[in-house]
């Protein structure tokens, strides 16, 4: 089933780029155009009713923070939710990062039939990933991001529930929360006194600028204009000084601060043996991904001094088999590559396996403030001092 829905999606998203061009392609590109006007229409209608308080949101008597973007995938949004996370941390905040958990396994069938016919889907706790103590939960439980985030990061507590008025009350009161960090959550508006920050990533700003499904684009990229601060993710020394006069045409207010993903080290996937970047220096490596801009994973490498032989792509999300692994291991191998790299997302997706014939390694990233430190130094303190 998962590799049906997979072969569709890589459909759609060919038919979005304009990969493919036959007759078929144009024909499904113009029934998605007319699924996006309709799409636009109940994006905007959603916000009205919010707007107008016909749906009423929560207050929590905490700071609520929504950390987003408009488009779908490839900003590297769970990046900068770790650096805020341990800013706020590290000042002395209780922080809980609350996620819906995009893709991790749920509960079974019959028990959410069972909460839902007899009204008790508001007692059901929400998965504890980690209590700020321990990581309690695997990664096809829990998600990818929020288990990397549980990976990470000590003392923040880490809860997955598409309902996060929920999981926020059972932050406050089960580990005394002060803090929430709403990952993905610039569309989730049933939360209150929030700050909200929007992700942009520099090398595809607004995708083709259509909305699902036509294009990428959650939401009209004029609704920028809630956002409190917005980060350009993946920029360089350079700036990107068209994309913030773009910005401005739809948010005067927002500080703009730019970041970049910088590269730390090299860590094996199954050892987990730490080595410097150097070692990519004229390497010849194989690449491995499932995610949404594969692209930036394979230059990233290439800019490191890596020689990318051979790239295998999967759909965003892709859960690896053993079988799959060892393909690759064996593809790799007969190419003369000395190395597997894939990304830490990628990373604890992959299954346990015995075989160490070629080194497998994750490249480690963090965020690099290059343009409006103080601003983000202020966001934190405005979080903090409130």
């Amino acid at each position: 089933m998962w590799q049906w829905t997979e072969n569709v999606e890589q459909y759609v998203l060919d038919v979005i780029f304009e990969r493919r061009r036959d007759w078929p392609a144009r024909l499904t590109s113009a029934a998605l155009l007319g699924l996006s006007k309709l799409y636009e229409v109940g994006v905007q209608a959603r916000l009205h009713l919010w707007h107008h308080r016909i749906f009423r949101d929560h207050t929590l008597g905490c700071q609520v923070v929504s950390i987003g973007n408009l488009s779908v995938g490839g900003t590297g949004k769970t990046p900068v939710v770790e650096v805020f996370a341990r800013a706020l941390q590290q000042r002395g905040r209780r922080v809980a990062i609350l996620s819906r958990g995009y893709k991790s396994t749920p509960r079974p069938l019959w028990q959410r039939i069972v909460a839902k016919v007899t009204f008790q889907e508001d007692r059901v706790p929400p998965k504890v990933v980690s209590d700020g103590r321990s990581l309690l939960l695997n990664s096809d439980q829990a998600g990818d991001e929020p288990y990397m985030l549980a990976s990470n990061l000590k003392d923040v507590v880490v809860l997955v529930d598409k309902d996060r008025v929920k999981s926020g009350r059972y932050a406050i009161s089960k580990f005394g929360c002060d803090t929430l960090l709403l990952d993905d959550g610039f569309q989730y508006l049933a939360l209150k006194s929030r700050l909200d920050i929007c992700l942009i990533d520099r090398n595809n700003p607004f995708g083709n600028h259509y909305l699902l499904p036509r294009g990428t684009l959650r939401e009209p990229i004029a609704n920028l204009k809630r956002a409190d601060y917005i980060f350009i993710t993946k920029s360089s020394e350079l700036g990107a000084k068209k994309l913030r006069k773009a910005i401005r045409q739809f948010n005067e207010k927002a500080e703009i601060i730019e970041c970049a993903h910088q590269p730390l080290y090299l860590q094996d996937v199954f050892t987990s043996e730490r080595h410097v970047l150097a070692t990519l220096q004229g390497l010849q490596v194989a690449a491995i991904s499932g995610i949404a801009v594969p692209e930036s994973f394979e230059d990233g490498l290439r800019g490191l001094g890596a020689d990318v032989i051979y790239a295998k792509r999967y759909a965003d999300h892709h859960r690896y088999s053993q079988q799959e692994i060892i393909n690759m291991i064996n593809r790799s191998l007969k190419r003369g590559a000395g190395a597997i790299l894939t990304t830490e997302k990628d990373a604890v997706r992959f299954p346990k396996i015995d075989r160490r014939d070629i080194p497998i390694y994750y490249l480690r990233v963090e965020i690099r403030i290059i343009s409006g430190a103080k601003d983000f130094d202020d966001a934190v303190a405005r979080i903090c001092h409130r």
